[in-house]
């Protein structure tokens, strides 16, 4: 006999059903990275009731994140962008199980930090060499991942696309990743969200707090979010595959 859906999941139940609710429950996805396009991802994912969220950020909330990022506030300034995620997720689903890895992903140490036995890994990463290691360690023992590219120096809403990674145009991120990964023996599988939209010109390299100058780019307020909810969407339809919703 099917549980009922707890009443704040009763409109989603409407959409997708027993069997739909159930198989969400059941799932544990993997959220890489919780800035303006990772934080608004895990907070669909949890509204829309994944069972287990594993959520990897070491970093706290900067003043330069409040345009964009779901945690940011003056208020949360200084915080764990990590910890203030759970605690929004135990206000909406405290059922949800909630596994936070507080630490820099990188080639050395993917293999222990990457839970094998997720339903999918969700890659929203901003530095290339983390994302390569990421997507690359997690395709190698079969994961289905999402990546998203990038949102920064773009404004249209319009021409934000899903696809795969060997599909993918105009971009320069995925331009970059399709190249790092094919030397890895990864030509496509990999489903990503990206944007064909001409990416405006950065400011030129800036100092800052760890590591050397680099290009900064300008975000708006809407973009990384709709990043963060297609990819969301992506995955959770494809988690759905199966059940009377899928």
């Amino acid at each position: 006999m099917k549980s009922k859906a707890l009443p704040q999941f009763e409109r989603t139940q409407i959409l997708l059903g027993g069997d739909g609710i159930e198989q969400l429950r059941g799932q544990h996805v993997f959220v890489a990275g919780l800035g303006g396009v990772g934080s608004y991802c895990t907070e669909a994912l949890a509204r829309a009731g994944i069972g287990r969220l594993t959520l990897m950020d070491h970093d706290v909330v900067a003043t330069s994140n409040i345009n964009r990022q779901l945690p940011a506030l003056l208020s949360t300034v200084g915080q764990s962008k990590a910890e203030l995620m759970r605690a929004r997720i135990a206000d909406i689903n405290p059922d949800c199980a909630v596994t936070l890895i507080r630490t820099f992903l990188g080639r050395e140490n993917v293999h222990e930090l990457v839970p094998a036995d997720c339903d999918y890994v969700v890659d929203c990463i901003d530095s290339m060499a983390c994302k390569v290691a990421l997507v690359g360690y997690s395709v190698s023992i079969g994961l289905s991942v999402a990546s998203s590219m990038g949102a920064g120096n773009k404004l249209d809403p319009s021409r934000i696309r899903v696809a795969d990674i060997s599909e993918t145009r105009v971009c320069p991120l995925a331009r970059e990743m399709r190249k790092h990964l094919r030397e890895l023996g990864i030509k496509q599988g990999v489903l990503t969200v990206y944007t064909d939209e001409s990416p405006r010109a950065t400011l030129p390299p800036q100092p800052v707090d760890r590591g050397r100058p680099r290009s900064v780019n300008g975000t708006i307020s809407y973009m990384p979010p709709l990043f963060g909810f297609m990819l969301a969407g992506a995955v959770i339809n494809r988690l759905l595959v199966g059940s009377e919703a899928g």
